[in-house]
């Protein structure tokens, strides 16, 4: 994983809700010293939907994880998608009680060309849901779930 010292700076984060400022990733994308030959930077942003996954108006949700082997992850999924035209991905994660409308993941890829880019982004935020470790309870009217996505089918642990 990329650190933050040394100047070199950090591409995968796992943060708080308020540590993450989304003109700031912007910036730091732009000051790559492969951007010059970027035609595209795609933004995915994340954020809470107000529905739960049990149907029901959702009142939170509750994002953990071991910080470490996430950002791993992370680092594993943004260098598997340096290619063909992607010059540089940064990725950030809030872990933290979080409520409808706010932001959870944000997803920052430029490349040459604006097709890689969208295709890679989606790529990105598919593999982030099955493979790294953030697990995510969910606050509903009807009660608290773990929500769990497997290769894209959604599973509901209730919790007791």
């Amino acid at each position: 994983m990329s650190k933050g010292n040394g100047g070199i700076e950090e591409k995968v984060k796992v943060v708080k809700k308020g540590e993450v400022n989304l003109t700031l990733l912007f910036n730091k994308i732009k000051r790559g010293e492969d951007f010059k030959k970027c035609g595209a930077v795609v933004i995915f942003l994340g954020v809470v939907r107000g529905i739960g996954h049990d149907g029901s108006p959702l009142k939170s949700i509750h994002y953990e994880t071991d910080r470490e082997s996430a950002s791993k992850s992370l680092e594993e999924i943004r260098k598997k998608h340096l290619r063909n035209g992607v010059k540089e991905i940064l990725i950030t994660h809030v872990v933290d009680d979080l409520s409808p409308g706010e932001d959870i993941v944000y997803i920052l890829v430029a490349a040459e060309c604006r097709k890689e880019a969208f295709k890679v982004a989606e790529e990105i935020i598919d593999e982030i849901k099955n493979e790294t470790p953030i697990w995510k309870k969910e606050t509903t009217e009807k009660g608290e779930y773990w929500v769990s996505e497997v290769k894209g089918k959604i599973e509901l642990e209730k919790v007791a």
